[in-house]
């Protein structure tokens, strides 16, 4: 019995098989519409994933559970002046003073803030490099040890400051991957010196590559850290000397608490390009900010000289855009789906209705009502099978030209082509089913009178 129905089988699939090769151009246009949706399907599932990585990236970049604080440019600071001077308050502010986010500011926030589990200052000064007659204009960074943990940046060599030369003021730095290629591609750098500016300074280790694209460089407004010169923050304090700050040649632990300048001035003396805190707990993060914000406000004399913001919230917002943006395409491609769908069950129901002699025929030739049904599914299944075929090579060449083309990172995954090849079959079935029986259900004789 088993082979019988299988033979069958086979031989409905056959006849299935030469009628929608005998009607190829009405099979294609009957197909088009799942081609479009299984399409649509694989390439929104395709952006849907790209960005979602994207986003983890980022957050892996800007580091888990970090709060960044920046100082307020002169620019800005101009912009709020000119707005508290149309609401008249312009001559109370301009007696206030404060010389900027700085070191000790650093220090009184690991020391006040309980939440707050590690914090890193960075100072960054743009110097031309040189080393071996070439030269190249760069950013070094003066950071602590911290920097490199909460950025997520680790060594491919050499080894990172010891305590020794953090204090000492030591000139030894970390070079960037980046750096690396360009002064030392053919040798070892580790314990040559480089000119940075008007200094010498020691490579003692370089950092791992970070693959960085630009559209989340600008994103995130973040710097290529390949490219970076990282020495100990007390060294950018001792041996480069920046006229646009007033800086006192100490450690930044050293602080009194007292949190007042020191000197006159008009215009605030940032120390400090970025301080990043890292708190313990994520759900510490909008509290942590609220406290470090009104800390930060009393120790520069009410003077709004700095923002603080929180990236991870910021991108998990983003997110959130995208997976509603992601969800309304799906939605739509699922009508499309559905759309081809009733399109197969229409043109199958007017191929009965065409047909009616011929299955007539093969019922008087012995043919039983589960032949003529199974007939009849596996054309529906077929049209279905083959838009979702060609439905999946369209929404993996669209995920491709969005990706070069629009400069959207997508990823087409095994899973996504599964499901589409799995919603084209399910379609197909679904919709054939209705046409199948009423084919099934014909009177033999009624079809033989059929002209």
């Amino acid at each position: 019995m088993r082979k019988i129905w299988g033979t069958r089988n086979l031989n409905n699939l056959t006849i299935a098989l030469d009628s929608l090769l005998a009607h190829r151009l009405r099979s294609f246009l009957t197909a088009l519409g799942i081609i479009f949706g299984v399409g649509a399907v694989i390439a929104m599932l395709a952006i849907g994933k790209g960005a979602k990585e994207e986003i983890m990236n980022q957050m892996k970049l800007v580091g888990v559970n970090n709060i960044v604080i920046k100082p307020v440019t002169e620019e800005k600071k101009d912009e709020e002046e000119n707005k508290k001077k149309t609401n008249g308050k312009a001559g109370e502010d301009k007696k206030k003073f404060s010389k900027g986010l700085s070191l000790q500011d650093a220090h009184s926030i690991i020391k006040m803030v309980p939440t707050v589990e590690a914090i890193s200052p960075e100072m960054i000064i743009e110097h031309d490099v040189i080393y071996n007659g070439k030269s190249k204009r760069l950013k070094m960074v003066g950071v602590e040890p911290a920097f490199f943990e909460l950025n997520n940046i680790g060594l491919s060599q050499g080894k990172m400051f010891n305590s020794t030369q953090m204090t000492g003021g030591e000139g030894v730095c970390v070079i960037g991957a980046g750096v690396k290629r360009k002064f030392f591609l053919s040798e070892d750098p580790l314990g040559k010196t480089i000119k940075c500016g008007q200094q010498w300074l020691k490579v003692i280790g370089v950092t791992d590559e970070k693959l960085i694209s630009s559209a989340t460089k600008s994103n995130l407004g973040i710097r290529d850290y390949n490219m970076d010169i990282y020495v100990p923050i007390q060294t950018t304090l001792v041996r480069y000397k920046n006229p646009a700050i007033r800086i006192e040649h100490r450690s930044w632990w050293e602080d009194d608490g007292s949190g007042q300048g020191d000197g006159g001035g008009s215009n605030a003396m940032h120390q400090l390009d970025q301080l990043v805190v890292k708190v313990r707990q994520p759900e510490q993060l909008t509290a942590s900010a609220g406290i470090i914000s009104r800390m930060l406000k009393r120790r520069h004399s009410d003077v709004m000289d700095f923002e603080v913001s929180i990236p991870e919230q910021l991108l998990q917002q983003q997110q959130k855009t995208k997976d509603v943006f992601n969800i309304v395409l799906s939605a739509i491609a699922g009508i499309s789906l559905l759309v081809g769908g009733i399109g197969i069950m229409n043109i199958m129901l007017a191929s009965v209705l065409e047909r009616t002699k011929e299955i007539g025929i093969r019922m008087a030739l012995g043919a039983q009502k589960r032949d003529i049904v199974m007939q009849f599914l596996f054309e529906a299944v077929l049209i279905s099978l083959c838009g979702g075929i060609i439905g999946i090579l369209l929404g993996v060449l669209g995920a491709y030209l969005v990706d070069k083309i629009a400069d959207i990172k997508t990823i087409v995954s095994a899973i996504s082509i599964f499901l589409s090849f799995l919603l084209a079959s399910s379609v197909g079935l679904i919709f054939g089913i209705s046409p199948a029986k009423k084919a099934a259900n014909q009177n033999p004789i009624e079809c033989l009178r059929h002209a």
